[in-house]
């Protein structure tokens, strides 16, 4: 990982696929501070009937991952097999806290770094105007790849700050 308050270049990628991998590094970082030496049972707590829980979230980090590469790198639809494992992740919801439960901390750390893994790897064969092309996106409107991975990171930024909350509630004071 790059220093991890410099947003800049890094070795092996074009220099704005560098930039934006350093903005999604420092995500990460912050996330995986939030969820430090959190039990199965505060993982799977949920603060009322209509909230997710921190593992889900963590699972969903690591669906919106694998599906953003599957459709910008890979420019396919996921599989039957992708989406029955991911599906609950990407939806949460009643499906997340149903299915998404009973794992330790380091079940989802493992899939956090697998796919983001890949993802670091796909970006290392692309360039810069491929971040910069444009295609239909939410409701057809044009966006570029930039932007959807900026998505990505910006999502995990989002729900970090529900995770947050949660560890408050849990007792748990932030790491």
């Amino acid at each position: 990982m790059s220093p991890i308050y410099v947003i800049g270049g890094l070795p092996g990628y074009t220099p704005e696929v560098g930039r934006l991998i350093s903005m999604m590094n420092y995500a990460r970082y912050t996330t995986l501070s939030a969820v430090q030496g959190l039990s199965v049972s505060e993982l799977d707590e949920l603060l009322d009937e209509k909230s997710n829980s921190i593992g889900a979230l963590l699972m969903h980090f690591a669906a919106v991952d694998h599906i953003y590469r599957v459709e910008t790198f890979e420019e396919r639809e996921m599989t039957e097999e992708e989406t029955a494992f991911w599906q609950p992740a990407l939806n949460l919801g009643d499906e997340g806290r149903t299915v998404i439960k009973g794992h330790p901390l380091e079940y989802y750390l493992k899939l956090l770094e697998e796919t983001r893994e890949r993802t670091l790897e796909a970006f290392r064969k692309v360039d810069d105007e491929w971040l910069f092309r444009e295609e239909p996106f939410w409701d057809g409107q044009p966006a570029n790849r930039y932007f959807m991975w900026f998505h990505v990171f910006e999502d995990e930024i989002n729900h970090r700050g529900q995770i947050r909350l949660q560890r408050k509630r849990l007792g748990r004071a932030a790491v």
